[in-house]
């Protein structure tokens, strides 16, 4: 029997993998939401919906239609500095929103696989298993466990699935992300600053896509940790895209956070421990490496 799944945030990085991911599932009726226009290049194969998730109506509306039996939920304020200077919206997208998900979600029996953030720790002691106890530090990683506490505390069946510095390519390569923005710099000639003093489990879009359509065929419940399994500073993954390039390692300076006037704090070692995810969900990551290799054909179609 088909799923109907419906995804939040289908024009965002995430959420366009997973569009791409899931038409290809013969298993499968798509509906891809977002707010406004659709920014994927092919329609061919789901539903695309304009929603806006802060809107309660527009939600149950579209569960009365469409009866999805899950909701893959990535639509988010994610840019943590953002969230600091507008507490008010940061609420709105990452809490309120939730809220009335997870009402719709209970009345219609639907599986909520959310996304959720290595930002919810303070990052004294990364990385982290599925049981260590968050601490945030920024407005936006607080308001990703509120959201959390809020999906623990509600009878529907779901799962959140924590991720860590998501890189990929959008439709349009209107994002920039770190690979992009050092093969960039490096190529003009530019010097770049790039901090030693964070560390992360960088997570390849495509990964987590495929982290989440495993929750999904599964409905399987609980917290799951999907992020990429190389421990790194942003200095070494400067380093290893200009290795692949084959661009001067010079120009790159190494930094620590101090130096970067930020309005959110940033928690200095998280990442994650996957043993739970590989074992329960047979979640396999790439490799840092193979995430810019793979990157790089995309920008070369």
């Amino acid at each position: 029997m088909k799923k109907t799944i419906l995804i939040t945030g289908s024009n965002g990085l995430l959420g366009q993998k997973l569009v791409e991911l899931l038409v290809q599932q013969p298993n499968v009726n798509l509906l891809a939401t977002a707010k406004g226009e659709n920014r994927l290049p092919d329609a061919t194969g789901y539903r695309y919906v304009s929603l806006d998730i802060t809107n309660a109506e527009e939600i149950n509306a579209i569960f009365e239609n469409f009866k999805p039996n899950v909701v893959i939920h990535t639509a988010a304020m994610t840019n943590v500095d953002t969230c600091e200077t507008d507490q008010e919206g940061c609420e709105l997208l990452n809490v309120t929103a939730v809220a009335y998900l997870i009402e719709a979600c209970q009345k219609h029996d639907t599986f909520l696989c959310h996304l959720s953030t290595d930002f919810i720790f303070d990052g004294a002691d990364g990385p982290y298993t599925e049981e260590a106890t968050p601490n945030p530090i920024s407005v936006y990683g607080a308001s990703k466990l509120r959201a959390e506490k809020l999906i623990e505390a509600s009878s529907i069946r779901c799962a959140i699935a924590r991720t860590v510095l998501v890189f990929g390519i959008v439709a349009d390569m209107s994002r920039t992300n770190i690979i992009l923005w050092v093969k960039k710099s490096l190529e003009e000639g530019k010097q770049i600053n790039v901090v030693t003093d964070q560390f992360r489990t960088p997570t390849l879009a495509e990964d987590l896509a495929m982290g989440c359509w495993l929750i999904a065929q599964k409905e399987a419940q609980g917290i799951f940790n999907i992020s990429g399994s190389d421990f790194l500073t942003p200095y070494e993954m400067a380093i290893k895209t200009a290795h692949f390039y084959g661009l001067p390692t010079d120009l790159i300076q190494q930094a620590d956070s101090s130096t970067f006037s930020q309005p959110a704090k940033r928690p200095p070692r998280t990442g994650f421990i996957l043993d739970k995810a590989k074992r329960e969900l047979g979640y396999r990551p790439r490799t840092f490496d193979e995430g810019i290799a793979l990157m790089s054909q995309q920008i070369t179609k």
